[in-house]
């Protein structure tokens, strides 16, 4: 009974309070509804959970409504204007488009895939100075990313030689010359040495002599015929390295003192102290002699002039920023389907070897 009368009261008391606005629209009512439904809301669910495009609009709608009416928002003021400053952030702070490192394109992926394919004992560093060569820059990570991706394993590689030696040449490279003996087997089961000297600042080779049997006399008038074609080039030499070799007689060591020469003996059974001179032996080795059958003395000195033409002027090299040890002229950067357009393939050693450059 009590209640009736109270919902009575309430009710007749709204009436009035619409009746004082003198209005015949029910806006107002309407409000006062939603008012209330908004304060149960409160009540049943503390912590509303809002989508992003519900706070864009609150507050947008909050730049709209008084400070002093912002009570009827379901959230603290606070957070309203966080709000409103995140939105103005997002304005002036743009996403990045295509985030990370650009693809290479596919003209450069069908080049990298081709040398590849063409040159199977390449690693990812000769396949990139072969395209600095042409003009094209790639890096060595997205050239094994791409061989990956075709399904092409990397090159096997060696291991460099000891630290120590290893550090030694780097402070002492310029002016040190090394020299070692390449023995080859021929087809008739003959056995042929070649000696050979190398600059071990710009890796470049000279081939010494041929002989079946090298003595000491031998080897010493090869070593006067270099000293005297480094003489006319002006190059200096102050250090020689050797092994042990009995070959090497006092002779050959006094040509090189008279240069004014220091000859530096490795020691025993430690070829890694010859590093250098051991890796060209493999290098020739792997990628020139093991796949010929030779014939004789001649066949091979013609090999070797051929594989040696290759590897002081166009072969690239880790140590020499990839340049070859008598660089020619290097081309200007172009984009890959250009370089593609003018690739020329030249065959050295009958297509045992492949050179690149751009036609004319």
């Amino acid at each position: 009974m009590v209640w009736s009368f109270v919902y009575l009261a309430l009710r007749r008391l709204l009436e009035l309070l619409v009746l004082c606005w003198r209005s015949t629209d029910a806006k107002e009512v309407e409000i006062l509804v939603l008012r209330h439904q908004l304060a149960v809301l409160r009540r049943q669910q503390p912590r509303p959970r809002l989508q992003p495009q519900d706070r864009a609009l609150l507050a947008a709608l909050s730049r709209l409504l008084p400070r002093p009416r912002w009570s009827i928002f379901v959230v603290t003021p606070e957070t309203l204007l966080g709000w409103h400053r995140r939105m103005v952030r997002r304005r002036w702070t743009y996403p990045a488009q295509g985030r990370g490192r650009p693809s290479v394109p596919q003209q450069m992926q069908a080049l990298i895939v081709r040398l590849a394919t063409e040159n199977p004992r390449w690693g990812y560093q000769r396949i990139r100075g072969e395209l600095l060569h042409l003009g094209c820059r790639v890096s060595v990570s997205s050239i094994a990313r791409v061989l990956r991706a075709n399904g092409l394993q990397p090159a096997p590689y060696r291991a460099a030689g000891s630290t120590t030696w290893r550090s030694f040449l780097r402070r002492q490279a310029a002016g040190i010359l090394a020299c070692d003996f390449l023995a080859v087997d021929t087809v008739f089961l003959q056995r042929r040495y070649v000696l050979f000297f190398i600059q071990l600042h710009i890796r470049r080779v000279h081939l010494a002599g041929i002989t079946a049997n090298p003595t000491g006399a031998w080897v010493a008038q090869q070593a006067r015929n270099l000293a005297v074609a480094l003489d006319e080039e002006a190059t200096v030499v102050r250090f020689l390295i050797r092994d042990r070799d009995s070959k090497f007689t006092r002779a050959f060591d006094d040509i090189w003192h008279g240069l004014g020469a220091q000859v530096i003996r490795t020691p025993i059974q430690a070829p890694n102290a010859n590093a250098v001179a051991e890796r060209w032996v493999g290098t020739v080795r792997r990628e020139c002699l093991d796949h010929l059958l030779l014939t004789g003395r001649r066949h091979l000195l013609r090999v070797l002039h051929s594989y040696l033409r290759h590897y002081n002027r166009h072969r690239p090299h880790r140590s020499l920023d990839l340049s070859a040890p008598e660089p020619s002229e290097r081309c200007q950067q172009v984009d890959a389907s250009t370089a593609a357009r003018q690739l020329h393939r030249r065959d050295v050693l009958g297509g045992l070897i492949h050179e690149y450059e751009r036609a004319a």
